[in-house]
């Protein structure tokens, strides 16, 4: 009689703390679902403090191993490492980079990751999503946030704002990584951005008058005022004249890559790629530790620049530009494996 006394009251107790542990799972699943109703990212979204770097992720042996995603990044970074030394005389001009060369360099303290952006490789969306990476809850959803606002300066912390020391620290320890195109696609989508829509008064006044004046005869007095309706072929002309690159920078939008973001200076740990813009970028933010909660903003957009739209607007530029226009961007088309177009009709 005792010892099944002496059971019943051993299940009673089990019974009690069964019942006691799922009564705590309930109220802590809850607790939960309220913190993810105020915040759908979550602790993740602001805090990595105990967790695994974007860097240690990335380098994580187990998915070098596994991951064929870890080994086309292996292949991306082989390639730009092997372009730099086979170019070193052109790559490495200057051999130590000041503060300014940084300044297109985004850093996110939260999550370790610096993004050097790339004008016309869906830049304008990764801001929005730097925004709500660094916003602390300010943000949650990158498409509410207005593409003017994305490109406040003030919204973002670049690396050159930091001291010597910070910004070597930070180019060692947290993930840096970057997107890239196909460079005579980007050019015409810089182009078309620029110069073929009317609302882009600025670039108008001071570009497209420049290029007018310089590469237009009998330039009606109209259009060396208003500077609106630049032609590609003078655009081309602008680009590949020697006093253009002596006169001052490119714009950042029709740029090099590899001026903007010194990947011969700067170990990028990830290329990302526009033609696999969102498997790219939902890896790195995978990396990163958000990815279950934040993914790149996908849609169609009906005016993007298309490989065929480029071949057409090459179909009026001479052999002679079309190679001493690509001797300019024949780094970015070397560093980032792009092929030579088979439209060039090269010298």
């Amino acid at each position: 009689m005792k010892p099944a006394l002496l059971e019943v009251m051993r299940m009673n107790r089990i019974c009690r703390m069964v019942l006691a542990t799922c009564l705590g799972s309930f109220i802590l699943v809850i607790f939960y679902f309220q913190i993810m109703r105020r915040n759908p990212f979550g602790v993740d979204i602001c805090c990595r403090k105990g967790s695994r770097s974007p860097l240690q992720e990335l380098y994580n042996p187990i998915q070098l191993e596994l991951s064929n995603t870890a080994v086309l990044h292996q292949m991306r970074r082989d390639q730009v490492t092997d372009t730099c030394r086979a170019n070193s005389a052109t790559s490495r001009k200057r051999r130590v980079l000041t503060p300014n060369d940084l300044k297109h360099l985004v850093v996110d303290e939260d999550h370790e990751l610096i993004y050097c952006y790339v004008p016309k490789v869906a830049c304008t969306n990764w801001k929005r999503l730097m925004m709500v990476l660094t916003g602390r809850g300010k943000y949650s959803d990158p498409m509410e946030i207005p593409a003017n606002e994305a490109h406040v300066s003030a919204n973002l912390k670049t690396l050159n704002q930091y001291s010597i020391p910070e910004i070597n620290h930070r180019l060692k320890s947290y993930m840096k990584f970057l997107f890239v195109r196909e460079p005579f696609e980007r050019l015409v989508s810089a182009y078309r951005n620029k110069f073929t829509q009317k609302y882009n008064i600025s670039f108008h006044k001071r570009y497209g008058t420049k290029i007018i004046k310089r590469q237009r005869k009998n330039a009606t007095q109209e259009a060396l005022r208003k500077g609106d309706d630049v032609k590609f072929e003078e655009f081309v002309a602008y680009l590949i004249d020697p006093h253009t690159q002596r006169e001052e920078p490119f714009n950042e939008h029709w740029q090099t890559v590899y001026s903007l973001c010194h990947p011969c200076h700067i170990h990028y740990d990830l290329v990302g790629k526009y033609e696999t813009l969102e498997e790219d970028s939902n890896y790195v933010l995978q990396l990163a530790g958000v990815g279950n909660y934040l993914k790149f903003p996908t849609y169609a957009k009906s005016t993007r620049t298309t490989d065929e739209m480029t071949t057409e607007f090459f179909q009026n530029i001479s052999s002679e530009h079309q190679t001493q226009l690509y001797e300019v961007y024949k780094l970015d088309f070397l560093m980032f494996n792009y092929s030579v177009p088979s439209y060039l009709k090269l010298e």
